[in-house]
């Protein structure tokens, strides 16, 4: 399915959904960003993350430790 088909079928009625309205405007803003940005998102959560361990005691101020 294309990237705009995705946009015009999920997000209008999804914001509708929630009552909330968007104007012609503030839907093209939404619909650069999902062009710009969905096939990325779309590759990450296809990824395969099974077989890695969670980090135990993770500090986000800091990058993860090697074990």
């Amino acid at each position: 399915m294309a990237v705009e088909a995705d946009f015009e079928q999920f997000v209008p009625p999804g914001l509708a959904s929630l009552g909330i309205e968007a104007d012609e405007v503030e839907l093209a803003v939404m619909r650069a960003a999902h062009e710009l940005y969905w096939s990325a998102l779309a590759g990450m959560l296809e990824v395969n993350l099974s077989g890695v361990e969670p980090e135990r005691d993770a500090d986000m101020s800091r990058s993860p430790e090697a074990e």
